[in-house]
């Protein structure tokens, strides 16, 4: 083998948390198999707060133990590192290792990577390659076409590229956008700011959770610790189920729920139109959790404040008198981190291919792809993912056989539907849902649904089916 080369029987590409699941799943099932991490960025998270309950963005196997269910990225961040250090997991990772390109020998039965780190390049070889690299570019963000912006002559800046110095204290701050980072940024800035304002096209949904409800509650204080953690994760799996069900066959019942919801927390204070009555249906784009009502209170107590349908027509600088703007447009999409992926020296196009149970691509060979749910906690998907693979690997182990390789026969040709990877309307996803692979509305090529039939397909559902398996010589 050439200088420069490492040779390992799994590549998993991403040490966020579906990396980190991933690698423990394979710990725990294939012992027998030689895997590394390679991360591009120097730690495995960077984040302000989450959007989801960690109850079910943790994992499973090893249970988020605070009492709030939305946590700071710093805590996070050390939640993450102390589950991979554990598990021994963090023997495996290699940060700052960039991949650029992965190359598929059908001859070899093998991908070659070509990694660059530290100032060094280097080419890292496996059977299997695990795309855990999430759903968006980590080095540019969304290009929102926001008028008078380019004129604006003070700091703008994208969530996704805090600078640590910078100063907004007693400062008059635009956050531009309707999503989760702007209701997470609005309460944050507005503890030091002089004024925050959100400058949205169009409303959002906002729902305001405790840092305890009432049956987390009860939970803490009738049951055992060894069964406390099984039930609140029960609880966080089963809760978003229920609401999106009821955003999807119920959708007038949502809306007014939504509505009373957020009358409650406004109060006399503030009217209901035109801030806070969505164009869009509850559930068609992803619902926004603000913990405790700190976006509302923040509103409530004067130190922030929105608008609304003025971004297409208003000067920001001129209008509102901003020192900082803050573009939260949402996120670049992009699948396999920029990765140049080639199968026997041609180039792959991913978005004209479908993915296979939620997990591979069609005609790209022992390989798998990471995605989770959007409209519950991304890690229940990954690890359904994580499972149906391991089960996949172990099968092949049996077997003796060297490529597996996702392959759309004639009949799913002639009797499937396309159907959106991801089911939201949001902009981010609209603007740039071109880069997304297909999926289908049948068979082993449907989108994903929800949890717990994802779950058993991944323990006991056909693997075989439009697949193709090699059996070595």
């Amino acid at each position: 083998m050439e200088k420069g080369t490492d040779m390992y029987d799994v590549v998993i590409v991403g040490a966020g948390i579906s990396g980190i699941n991933f690698a423990y799943r394979l710990q725990e099932r294939n012992l027998e198999l030689t895997y590394t991490i390679l991360e591009g960025r120097h730690e495995m998270y960077l984040g302000l707060r989450s959007d989801t309950s960690l109850y079910t963005f943790g994992f499973s196997w090893r249970p988020w133990k605070e009492t709030t269910s939305i946590a700071e990225g710093h805590l996070i961040t050390k939640y993450l590192n102390q589950s991979a250090q554990e598990n021994g997991i963090d023997q495996h990772i290699q940060c700052n290792r960039q991949v650029n390109a992965a190359r598929w020998s059908s001859e070899h039965k093998m991908w070659s990577l070509d990694v660059t780190g530290n100032g060094a390049e280097k080419t890292y070889r496996c059977r299997f390659m695990i795309l855990c690299t999430g759903y968006y570019d980590y080095n540019e963000a969304l290009d929102a076409s926001i008028p008078g912006i380019k004129t604006f002559r003070g700091p703008v800046v994208h969530p996704q590229f805090w600078p640590e110095d910078l100063d907004y204290s007693k400062k008059d701050v635009v956050i531009i956008g309707s999503g989760a980072t702007a209701v997470t940024f609005l309460p944050a800035l507005a503890e030091q700011a002089s004024h925050v304002t959100m400058l949205q096209r169009s409303p959002g949904y906002i729902l305001s959770i405790p840092p305890q409800d009432g049956v987390e509650k009860f939970i803490w204080r009738w049951f055992r610790p060894a069964m406390q953690d099984g039930l609140l994760w029960l609880k966080w799996l089963l809760l978003p189920f229920i609401f999106v069900n009821m955003f999807y066959y119920l959708p007038s019942f949502a809306r007014n729920f939504m509505r009373k919801q957020t009358m409650a927390q406004l109060g006399d204070e503030m009217a209901l139109d035109p801030h806070f009555t969505p164009k869009y249906e509850v559930g068609e784009q992803r619902l926004c959790f603000c913990p405790d009502s700190d976006f509302y209170k923040a509103l409530r107590s004067g130190k922030a404040s929105i608008e609304t349908d003025v971004i297409e027509s208003t000067d920001i600088g001129r209008e509102l008198h901003p020192y900082i703007i803050i573009t939260a447009t949402g996120l670049k999409l992009q699948i396999a981190g920029s990765i140049e992926l080639t199968v026997d020296g041609k180039p792959y196009d991913l978005p004209s291919k479908y993915v296979w149970k939620g997990a591979m691509l069609q005609d790209l060979p022992n390989c798998a792809f990471v995605i989770g749910y959007a409209d519950a906690a991304w890690t229940l998907g990954a690890d359904a993912t994580a499972q149906l693979i391991t089960r996949i690997l172990r099968q092949m182990r049996r077997e003796g056989v060297v490529e597996v390789r996702p392959h759309m026969t004639k009949a799913d040709k002639k009797t499937m539907q396309e159907k959106p990877l991801l089911r939201l309307s949001s902009t981010y996803i609209t603007k740039g849902g071109q880069v997304l692979p297909r999926a289908g509305d049948r068979g082993q090529w449907a989108v994903r649904s929800y949890y717990l039939k994802d779950i058993l397909i991944a323990w006991f559902g056909d693997i075989k089916s439009s697949m193709v398996w090699v059996k070595g010589a």
